[in-house]
């Protein structure tokens, strides 16, 4: 499978889909409500992206895409893991929002 640059000179998604669909190898999962695509291909879109984070992080007081939560949540690491992950980040607001998780 040999991807080209498109005429904005990156690699689409889109060409990528395609070339798994030709060899009959896509598996397509529906995405749920509160599933966001977003484009960060230009300066304005990573832009608009990062500000969305930002807005859903304040208002729904959760981190997005935080690892050691989502191995945490899932059994992968335990409680005590966690702290230890937590520790070398504490001065900051991403070890504070670590830390609350360990302390729930």
């Amino acid at each position: 499978m040999e991807l080209r640059p498109s005429a904005r000179g990156e690699l689409e998604i889109t060409d990528l889909n395609m070339a798994y669909q030709k060899l009959g190898d896509l598996h397509v999962q529906l995405l749920g409500r509160g599933t966001a695509w977003l484009d960060t291909g230009t300066h304005s879109s990573l832009l608009q992206a990062g500000l969305f984070i930002e807005t859903i992080e304040q208002r729904q007081g959760l981190k997005i895409a935080c690892p050691e939560e989502v191995a945490f949540r899932m059994g992968y690491i335990d409680r005590d893991d966690l702290a230890r992950l937590a520790r070398p980040l504490a001065a900051t607001k991403y070890g504070e929002y670590l830390r609350q998780i360990v302390d729930e």
